[in-house]
Parts: C-alpha cells; structure tokens; sequence
C-alpha cells in the first residue's frame, strides 16, 4: 500500500477529533462565543467535510475504523487494507487528544477529570445518565445510518462533488441527536484518543466505542451490498477507495 493513504487517514483523523473534541473542550464552555451544543455537533461535521475534499482523493478520507469496516463489508474497500487503516486512525485521533490535553494544562484551574476531553461513556460517563444497552443501541443505530449514507452517496450513481456535504451534513446530525446520550462516538477512534487520556471509567467503558459502531457498520455494509448490489462488488479492483469522502 502506498505510505501516503494512511498517512491521510492519520491527518485527516488528527483534523477530527482535534476539531471536534477541541470545540468541546475549548470553546463550547463560552456561550458568548456562540458555539454550544450545536456548535460543537457542527465542528464535527466540518472536520469530515473539509477533510473529505483535502484527502479524499488520497485515502478515501474514512477517519475511522467503523467506516473503513463498513466500507470493506459492503465491498467498497479492500479487507487488506484495512487493518493498516485502522492503525493509522487511532495515531491519528490519539495525537489529537494528547496535543488538546497539553493545550488544557496551560489553564489555570484546568482540571482533567472534570473535563473528560469529551470522552464517551455510559452510565455516569454519559452525559443525561444514559444505561449501557440505550448508549449501545444508540451507537449501533446512529453508525448503521452514518455508513449506509456514506456508501450511497459514493455510490457511482450519486453525485459525487458532494459526498462530502451529504456525509458532513449526516455527522452533524447524529451528534444532535446524540450528544446527550453518549457524547457521540460512532468512531472508535475518535473515542480511543480521550480514553487514552482520560482513563479510568473512559478507558474501561472504550470497549463498547468499538463493539456497538462496528457492528452498526457491519449492519450497514451487508444492506448497501442489497441496495447497490453489482456497484459495490466493481469496486473492490483496484485501490479500492470510495471517491471523495466518507468519515
């Protein structure tokens, strides 16, 4: 595999949770500034959206191993790639959270715990005090629907200048929905990073960050295979990357 594709995938992941957990934890505590609650679930979907034209054409911009799971079920991406996808992405996403930390201790009174870098949790780690099973179903659901619009809107019958818009557009509002829930995942690495971070009760609930999103994804990949049928199986020759954007 070309060395540039997942060094893609480790920047453009980077871009995301550095984007996305950075406007939680950076500036979402200073109403003046006009950002909140959808603030931050649109940062999220602006760091897919820019990332999917800057490299879309190098890696297929996937950003997580939910996505590069789905991709390869539905026949969008080649299963042996994807292994060195994933790696890259989690780097990618815990650099992100390691540079937000360094950033946080240079203010006084910062207080990590407290903070929690955006992680994602249940139970206590969520933010209305959402049990394990709804954060679970809510994960699973909200990544079946993200995947399965990112495999239709690269099919080869959409129109792909803008993917990236459509995918952007869907992160924001999964994160809308979800943010109460769980602080929204649908990307294990984006959840990898702040636990990493964090630890204790993050680290120890990061399990179901990977387990409910991929098999959402897995879910989505074997429906797009229905939908799309032959258009899925012609690309997986080649490179094997979805054009323009998924997230």
């Amino acid at each position: 595999m070309d060395f540039k594709r997942p060094l893609a995938e480790a920047i453009g992941t980077f871009w995301l949770v550095f984007g996305g957990c950075g406007s939680a934890v950076l500036a979402a505590g200073f109403p003046q500034l006009g950002i909140g609650f959808a603030g931050v679930s649109l940062a999220f979907g602006l760091t897919v959206l820019t990332m999917a034209y800057a490299i879309g054409p190098v890696s297929g911009c996937h950003l997580n191993p939910a996505v590069t799971v789905g991709l390869a079920t539905a026949g969008r991406f080649a299963w042996k790639d994807a292994p060195v996808y994933i790696v890259a992405q989690v780097i990618g996403g815990a650099l992100a959270a390691l540079v937000l930390f360094e950033l946080m201790l240079a203010k006084p009174g910062f207080d990590l715990a407290a903070s929690g870098l955006a992680a994602n949790g249940f139970g206590a780690g969520s933010p209305s005090g959402f049990g394990m099973g709804v954060v679970f179903a809510t994960e699973v659901l909200a990544t079946f629907f993200f995947v399965l619009i990112i495999a239709g809107a690269t099919s080869p019958r959409a129109h792909g200048a803008l993917a990236p818009l459509a995918i952007g557009l869907a992160l924001t509002l999964i994160h809308l929905i979800t943010i109460p829930v769980s602080n929204t995942s649908v990307n294990p690495a984006r959840s990898t990073g702040p636990a990493l971070i964090v630890g204790g009760m993050a680290l120890q609930q990061l399990w179901l960050f990977w387990v409910a999103p991929v098999l959402g994804a897995v879910a989505a990949g074997v429906v797009s295979r229905v939908l799309y049928g032959e258009e899925s199986a012609q690309r997986v020759a080649g490179d094997a990357v979805a054009p323009g954007a998924a997230a």
